[in-house]
C-alpha cells in the first residue's frame, strides 16, 4: 500500500518533477499555466486515503491560449502519454477510460493521463458556463452555484506563464459587497420565517418536528457563519468539515453539538438561545449597522426564546447601495439559499433559468 499523500502536494510534485521536465523538453517555447483547481475532495484539501478510489491521483490541469491549443494539444496530450512514467511516487499514472476513472496500473503502452489540457475559457464554460473574460452582473452572481465557486477558487495554480489564470480567479474570490449584504439579509430573513417553530412543535408534543428543525436552524445558522466570514460554503458531504475551518467554529461546534443531542424542546431552546447571542454579536462586530440588541426574547407574547432575526435582515438591507441589488425580492438570496436539489444545482441552463425569479 503505498502511503497517502495529499491530493495538491502530490499534483504539486507531479507537475515539477514529471510534467514540466517533459514540456520544457518538446515544447520549450510554450506558454501555459498549471493547476489543480475544479472538481474534487483534493482541490478542496479535504481528500484522504477513502479518496483515492475514484478521480485522484497524479493529475493537473494545463492550460493554453486558444491558438496554442489548435496547435498543441493533441500533439502535447500524445507525447506525455508516451513519456510520463508509469508511476509517480507509487501512483497509477495511467487512469480507466470512461466517465468516472480510477487509477489502474500498467508497465507498457500508452498511459491514459489526467493532465487535462484546457483553454481558461473552456474551463469557465465548462464550470459555470461564463465567458471569464466578460463582467460578472448582479443575477450572474445570484445563480452561479456556491460549490462551483469554491471549486474555482480554491485548490492552487502551480505555474501561470498565460499571465491570466490568477487574475481571473481573482474575479471570483467572493461576492461583490452589495450582494453580500443580499445574502447577509436573504439568510437572515430565512431564520426568521423558522424561529419560533422549534419552540412551538416542542410546546404541543412533537418533539421529533422539534428536533427536526433545530436541525435546519443549526444548517441555517452555519450557512449565516460562512457569509459572516465571506467564505464559500460546500456542498453537504464537506459543509461540516469546511464549518471547522470557520473562526466561530471553535465556540459555536460544541453548542450546536448540545442542541442535536437534546432530550427535549427545553433544553434545545436553551442551547440555541447560546447561538443566537453568539451570532447576533458577531454581526455586531461586522460594523455593518448600528449595534442591535443580541439577547433572545419571547416570540410576541408567547414563550419561546427567538433573536427576532428580521431586525438584522431589516438593517441590514438599509445598508445597501446598488440599486439593482436593492430591488431584489428580499427573501430568495442565492440559488443554493433556496435550491437545494442537486440535480438542478448541476445543471448550467437550469441556474441560468432561475434568473426569471429575481426579473
Amino acid at each position: 500500500m503505498t502511503e497517502f499523500i495529499p491530493g495538491l502536494e502530490l499534483s504539486k510534485s507531479f507537475y515539477k518533477e514529471a510534467v514540466k521536465p517533459i514540456l520544457e523538453s518538446h515544447f520549450s517555447e510554450l506558454k501555459y499555466s498549471a493547476a489543480l483547481i475544479g472538481y474534487g475532495s483534493d482541490v478542496l484539501d479535504f481528500d484522504n486515503l477513502v479518496s483515492t478510489d475514484h478521480e485522484w491521483g497524479p493529475r493537473l490541469l494545463l492550460f493554453l491560449s486558444e491558438e496554442d491549443y489548435e496547435k498543441y494539444q493533441a500533439e502535447i496530450d500524445n507525447t506525455l502519454s508516451k513519456k510520463l512514467p508509469y508511476t509517480f511516487k507509487g501512483f497509477s499514472t495511467n487512469f480507466s477510460s470512461g466517465g468516472v476513472q480510477w487509477q489502474e496500473y500498467i508497465q507498457s503502452g500508452l498511459i491514459n493521463h489526467k493532465v487535462w489540457i484546457q483553454t481558461i475559457t473552456s474551463f469557465f464554460k465548462l464550470s459555470l458556463d461564463f465567458n471569464p473574460y466578460s463582467n460578472i452582473e448582479v443575477l450572474d452572481w445570484l445563480t452561479f452555484p456556491e460549490q462551483r465557486l469554491l471549486e474555482i477558487t480554491s485548490g492552487l495554480v502551480y505555474h501561470d506563464g498565460l499571465g491570466q489564470l490568477n487574475s481571473i480567479r481573482a474575479k471570483f474570490n467572493y461576492y461583490p459587497k452589495d450582494i453580500w449584504l443580499y445574502l447577509l439579509t436573504a439568510q437572515w430573513s430565512s431564520i426568521a420565517q423558522e424561529e419560533a417553530f422549534m419552540g412551538r412543535c416542542g410546546d404541543v408534543g412533537d418533539e421529533l418536528g422539534s428536533q427536526l428543525i433545530a436541525s435546519r436552524m443549526i444548517q441555517k445558522l452555519m450557512k449565516l457563519c460562512f457569509l459572516m466570514e465571506r467564505r464559500y460554503a460546500p456542498y453537504s458531504k464537506w459543509f461540516g468539515k469546511a464549518f471547522t475551518q470557520l473562526s466561530c467554529a471553535e465556540q459555536l461546534t460544541p453548542i450546536f453539538e448540545n442542541i442535536l443531542v437534546s432530550h427535549s424542546w427545553k433544553e434545545r431552546e436553551e442551547y440555541l438561545s447560546k447561538v443566537y447571542e453568539v451570532i447576533a454579536q458577531m454581526h455586531n462586530n461586522l460594523l455593518l449597522t448600528k449595534p442591535l440588541e443580541t439577547s433572545v426574547s419571547n416570540y410576541y407574547g408567547r414563550p419561546y426564546l427567538v433573536i427576532h432575526a428580521n431586525r438584522f435582515a431589516e438593517a441590514i438591507r438599509d445598508t445597501i447601495d446598488n440599486k439593482k441589488v436593492k430591488d431584489l425580492p428580499t427573501n430568495v438570496g442565492a440559488i443554493d439559499q433556496f435550491v437545494a436539489s442537486v440535480d438542478v444545482l448541476v445543471q448550467h441552463q437550469l441556474c441560468k433559468n432561475l434568473k426569471a425569479i429575481f426579473m
